[in-house]
């Protein structure tokens, strides 16, 4: 009992402090109207609207397949132990994740079933994680992920919850989730213009929703400042809706964002405007566009090549009324052969805002190109949506500048016949790279970051220049476009890329007649004896060169043939993909193929290659 007692005055003590904090520190700008929130629970589904989702399990077997294996893996989940916390290098990451999808799955399950056990079990691994000695604040995505899942349960499992229960699972929230933000030291993903960002605001602003009676003042400061800070990351996806940091990034970064707008639509009515930021609603043909007939996605930045579900393209859906919008999430909702999508840490989130949605009502998307501009600006084209051989080109401009890009500048990747023939690495895993001590996160010219081997130009389907790296600070956008079916295109202007290295470069990147792709570099050399261009194309194909200009790429019993038209000498080659450096991940079942060749000082050169399937 005494324990107890010092525990309240902690908290009390750190409720005041925050409090007089708040008072010192400025005036709300967008919630100071606000006078209450909604009874618990109030975070993404109020009270009694299960029986909106629970007839729609009723009237579609897709999404009562759904919902049965959530509720399966919730009885996985409760043979487990609980989380301990145990770090992966610096981070605390992955407990906080399994945190969301323990607590958020099973707190689900009760809300739908009323079944005991799935309430005690997201009560033990609340309780677990709240008595963590922190959440990890060094690496603050770590403390958002975890408050987030942990105000979910607290939040939607409020009336159940012992006094005793309540009272530590919101003290973790206060001292250990929302406490932090306020210290300069870990708040810095208040300035930043990426998936921080969006991420860390909406972790604090769910705890900040579910201890709103004990805290209003300070809950409403928090989420005040969520709507004013989120606005940096968000004003990224303009003009089109093109996300600067990839397919993964996007899933995560955009995910979050959506978890805090909807939150605020259901407890506050309003999402002040934040839907309407340029090309946010618009993201979503993004993120659509992004997958290929293999359903792949193209993966470049730190990316990884699996496509997904992903819950929040419901909300996109809803928000603009364009079930089309559902075709790839369709396919990837009835995929029940191996379920990845019970890893989803918010899979919940699908059956609030798929609730009405029937499944066969989902249509086919019309356009077949879509080009984004913006910090990373990239164009997607093919010739169908649902024939498994379609052919599929992605094309990029961009920077290594911004946040988690690499020096591909005018890559590509392209599929045909279910093969993809030109690939992209992606990301190599973050800890293997920082446990070797690689400066990973500096982006200067000279940095270690492009010393790695997957980051840098030479592993990437681009130009080469005199054996030397892209240009950080350069920046090519898509120039131009056509979505004409003889002559699918798009026309990038790499000049900047080059800077010093040539005097100008344009790359053009076809579909032909729905039958090939062709790739054309429109270069002209600065004034020195001679330049060398590399040009590369990373395939995990077996290759053979079948003539001085052709080479013909097999893989499983599909051919593709490689053809060079251009003046000069070409050196057809290939390159390993094995890195001498000890800190690089292995590559295997890869190569780069392409070719070499020299151009006199101050000359116009086009090179063009067809990739004919």
């Amino acid at each position: 009992m005494k324990t107890n007692c010092l525990q309240k005055l902690r908290t009390i003590g750190v409720m005041l402090f925050l409090l007089v904090f708040v008072h010192v520190h400025g005036q709300l700008k967008y919630l100071e109207d606000v006078k209450g929130m909604p009874e618990h629970p109030r975070i993404l589904l109020l009270k009694g609207e299960e029986e909106k989702i629970k007839n729609n399990i009723q009237a579609d077997p897709v999404w009562e397949n759904m919902h049965q294996s959530i509720l399966s893996e919730c009885n996985q989940i409760l043979s487990l132990p609980v989380l301990e916390r145990i770090k992966t290098g610096k981070r605390l990451l992955s407990v906080s994740r399994e945190a969301i999808r323990r607590i958020f799955f099973l707190s689900y399950a009760y809300r739908m079933t009323g079944d005991e056990k799935y309430f005690k079990g997201a009560e033990k691994e609340m309780l677990a994680v709240s008595r963590f000695s922190d959440w990890n604040p060094s690496h603050f995505l770590d403390v958002a992920e975890m408050t987030l899942g942990v105000s979910i349960g607290y939040d939607w499992l409020y009336d159940k919850l012992s006094v005793d229960s309540r009272e530590t699972i919101k003290k973790a929230i206060l001292t250990k989730g929302l406490d932090p933000s306020f210290n300069s030291k870990y708040a810095w993903f208040l300035k930043a213009p990426h998936n921080w960002n969006q991420v860390c605001n909406a972790g604090m602003s769910y705890g900040a929703l579910a201890l709103y009676e004990d805290i209003p003042e300070l809950s409403k400061t928090i989420i005040d400042r969520a709507v004013e800070t989120i606005h940096l990351p968000m004003h990224d996806y303009g003009p089109d809706g093109a996300y600067p940091e990839g397919y993964g990034y996007w899933d995560y970064g955009t995910s979050f964002n959506v978890l805090f707008i909807s939150a605020l639509e259901k407890a506050l009515k309003t999402d002040y405007d934040l839907s309407s930021a340029p090309g946010f609603i618009n993201t979503a043909y993004y993120f659509q566009n992004m997958i290929a007939p293999s359903w792949k996605c193209y993966n470049y930045a730190d990316c990884g090549l699996g496509g997904n579900l992903s819950p929040a393209m419901f909300w996109f859906s809803g928000k603009v009324n364009d079930k089309s919008l559902l075709w790839n999430e369709k396919h990837y909702l009835s995929d029940n052969r191996n379920k990845g999508y019970l890893q989803n840490r918010i899979l919940p989130a699908v059956m609030i805002w798929g609730a009405g949605m029937k499944t066969n009502e989902v249509t086919i998307p019309q356009k077949k190109l879509w080009v984004g501009q913006g910090v990373t600006p990239v164009v997607m084209m093919r010739t169908s949506w649902d024939n498994p051989n379609a052919l599929f080109v992605g094309f990029k401009g961009g920077t290594a500048s911004s946040n988690h890009a690499h020096m591909d500048a005018g890559s590509f990747i392209m599929e045909a016949n279910g093969v993809r023939w030109a690939m992209d690495f992606g990301m190599q895993e973050y800890t293997s790279l920082e446990e070797k001590g690689v400066d990973l996160w500096n982006r200067a010219q000279n940095s270690q970051r492009w010393q790695v081997f997957r980051y840098n130009n030479f592993a990437h389907n681009t130009l080469t220049v005199d054996n030397q790296l892209q240009n950080v600070k350069g920046y090519a956008k898509i120039d131009s476009w056509s979505d004409r079916t003889e002559n699918m295109n798009a026309v990038s202007d790499l000049s900047a890329i080059y800077e010093n290295q040539l005097a100008s470069a344009k790359r053009i990147v076809a579909i032909v007649n729905q039958k090939y792709v062709e790739v054309k570099d429109e270069i002209k050399t600065i004034d020195k004896p001679s330049t060398t261009i590399r040009w590369t194309m990373l395939t995990s194909a077996e290759m053979k060169i079948t003539g001085k200009k052709t080479m013909e790429l097999r893989k499983d019993g599909k051919k593709l043939k490689l053809q060079v038209d251009s003046p000069g000498n070409i050196r057809l080659k290939t390159w390993t993909t094995k890195s001498t450096n000890d800190f690089d991940a292995a590559n295997p079942g890869t190569l780069l193929v392409g070719f070499e060749t020299d151009i006199p000082a101050d000359t116009d050169a086009v090179i063009k290659v067809s990739l004919i399937p």
